[in-house]
């Protein structure tokens, strides 16, 4: 599977799932319930899963330019925490204001989500490419059609 409909299901199940660890994440780090940390997921999965096609994206844009190929553990972390700890600028605000938080007590709150969500990111990922093959960025380039490469 490739293109669009592979990335479109790819973030499809990586924020539901991610919104199920979210709610009940922020249910049990804030001591609320998850009536009130559900919305707050569904923010910030509305965030992620923007951020994650464009991240997605400019990661395979960059990948399809590297002279290795293939999709190693190194670069699962690379994809796993670049994605973490961009997600997280947009995040952190949000947090505070619909907890009404600082910004520090939001980054505190998130922490265990910092740690969680790139472990999750990367099974995630190991787990999607095994069910549906690598992305086109990331599969050996072709013998060339006159024997060179």
């Amino acid at each position: 599977m490739q293109g669009l409909k592979r990335k479109l299901l790819y973030v499809s199940l990586y924020e539901v799932i991610g919104m199920i660890i979210s709610t009940t994440g922020l249910a049990l780090l804030s001591g609320t319930a998850p009536t009130h940390t559900g919305p707050l997921a569904v923010m910030i999965t509305s965030v992620a899963v923007t951020w994650n096609l464009i991240y997605t994206y400019l990661f395979e844009w960059w990948e399809s330019r590297q002279a290795e190929r293939g999709r190693g553990a190194k670069r699962r972390i690379q994809h796993a925490v670049g994605f973490q700890l961009t997600l997280i600028v947009f995040l952190i605000p949000l947090i505070a204001w619909w907890m009404g938080t600082t910004l520090w007590d939001a980054f505190l709150l998130d922490v265990a989500l910092i740690v969680l969500i790139p472990c999750y990111t990367f099974g995630f990922n190991w787990t999607f490419d095994r069910l549906f093959g690598l992305p086109a960025s990331a599969l050996p380039a072709a013998p060339a059609a006159d024997g060179t490469s």
